[in-house]
């Protein structure tokens, strides 16, 4: 498998990169999850990472790369419709 050196900007992890794995079309996955052990023993904190643009070129503005930016709301982006089921009504009573 092939991976790609990537920059982490903001949170815990502001100003590292790390080798992360390409998909078949080269780019690396749209968000990062990196699970954090609990010292105390209870359920690890989960750091999500979002997938933006690096920056662009100056002459034909073509995309340089990829980097990850913290998101501190740290929720899972689910697809919407028609991917998702829709909400069942409340029953009366």
């Amino acid at each position: 498998m092939k991976s790609e050196n990537t920059h982490f900007e903001g949170g815990p992890m502001d100003g590292r990169v790390l080798p992360v794995l390409v998909g078949p079309t080269g780019h690396p996955p749209k968000t990062y999850e990196i699970p954090v052990p609990d010292p105390d023993g209870g359920p690890p904190t989960v750091l999500v990472y979002r997938r933006v643009p690096a920056g662009y070129s100056r002459r034909l503005g073509l995309q340089t790369g990829w980097k990850y930016e913290w998101d501190p709301t740290g929720e899972r982006r689910r697809l919407k419709w028609p991917w998702s089921k829709p909400t069942p009504p409340a029953p009366e009573g």
